[in-house]
């Protein structure tokens, strides 16, 4: 198949997604795929003369995957550093590429890779991609809105409340909840701008840190437990793993920094509590109307007690992700998964 493998973007997670993509597409290669590595956001400056001849190019678009830095992504430098200084989210020679593709594989993370609006946008050009659909990803991108469509599909999670930055009050009283709390922005993915508040001072400030981020926040009880996720792949959910950081929570940078958290899959836990999280973590993706693939993170406290925090719409894929960990602690090697993606997708949407 002739693939592309998007990635970059203009989202926080950009750094993440261009070492997810540059993993999926060397094993994509390593199948006899013809794959190419292309930023959705900066483009193909110097296209060939005959665009499908990307795909057998030499390089195969990789020399623009980098490493994952624990600091976020300059995205103003990303911006300047486009030659066309357009502000249109795809860059030269994109749509052209992805609709001479047999399908794109979508690796971007945040923003506008998993809010739904590329999706809708390919489904309107008739380009076939990877992961679950526009709505899916809509629903599930907002942490607020899937908080209320986890209670009303009786899934437990942490209670908490939306705040906008420009409503009148902000006060940690208007919440109806007490310290501690965790803030974090409405929409954001990998752990960027979340942080736990032990004082008024505390939340004050991560509220004023979220709110740099994006225009609503999230506000919820904090739950002391243990940290779980659990992927799900068509209609299957894999084994649940357990993240451990070495200190702190799982932030951005224990997240993407080797060595920095410990990782159990399959999880420790009783065989009752590993059904419940696989049985929650399917509730949940039908919940959402997700389809292809997703990761749901959970909390397990101390009296046994499960919360679904949310669900990843496309998690990551480098080699020191957890969906790829949990498929191999179910015999299903990293590019099987890849290819696996790919296969769901073509059933689920263009069979």
């Amino acid at each position: 198949m002739k693939i592309i493998v998007l990635a970059g973007g203009l989202s926080t997670e950009r750094d993440v997604s261009l070492a997810s993509s540059a993993g999926i597409c060397r094993t994509l290669l390593e199948r006899g795929h013809d794959a190419f590595l292309l930023d959705v956001f900066l483009g193909l400056e110097h296209a060939p003369e005959h665009l499908e001849d990307v795909f057998t190019q030499p390089g195969h678009g990789l020399e623009i995957a980098r490493n994952i830095s624990e600091e976020e992504p300059d995205l103003d430098a990303v911006r300047a550093s486009r030659a066309d200084q357009s502000p249109c989210f795809f860059g030269p020679h994109v749509i052209e590429l992805c609709r001479l593709a047999d399908i794109t594989f979508i690796g971007l993370h945040g923003g506008e890779g998993e809010n739904g609006k590329l999706q809708a946008a390919f489904d309107l050009l008739g380009i076939r991609y990877t992961g679950p659909d526009s709505l899916g990803c809509a629903v599930a991108m907002d942490k607020g809105f899937t908080k209320q469509i986890f209670l009303e599909a009786g899934i437990d999670t942490p209670p908490g409340v939306c705040l906008h930055k420009n409503a009148a009050d902000h006060s940690l009283a208007s919440t109806g909840l007490s310290l501690p709390v965790v803030v974090k922005p409405c929409c954001g993915g990998s752990s960027i701008g979340v942080c736990i508040a032990h004082t008024e001072e505390e939340y004050d400030a991560a509220l004023a840190h979220s709110f740099r981020y994006e225009d609503e926040a999230v506000v919820e009880a904090y739950i002391k437990g243990r940290e779980f996720a659990c992927g799900v792949v068509g209609e299957k959910a894999l084994l649940p793993i357990e993240i451990i950081p070495k200190k702190g929570f799982f932030d951005y940078a224990n997240k993407y920094q080797e060595g920095a958290t410990e990782e159990i899959c399959p999880a420790d836990i009783p065989k009752e509590i590993e059904e419940r999280m696989m049985e929650l973590t399917v509730r949940a993706y039908h919940a959402l109307k997700l389809n292809v693939y997703s990761r749901a993170d959970f909390l397990l406290d101390e009296d046994g007690n499960l919360y679904c925090l949310e669900m990843n719409t496309l998690p990551g894929m480098t080699a020191a992700s957890l969906l790829p960990k949990e498929a191999q602690a179910m015999g299903i090697a990293y590019s099987d998964l890849c290819q696996l993606i790919i296969e769901e997708s073509m059933k689920g949407r263009y069979a």
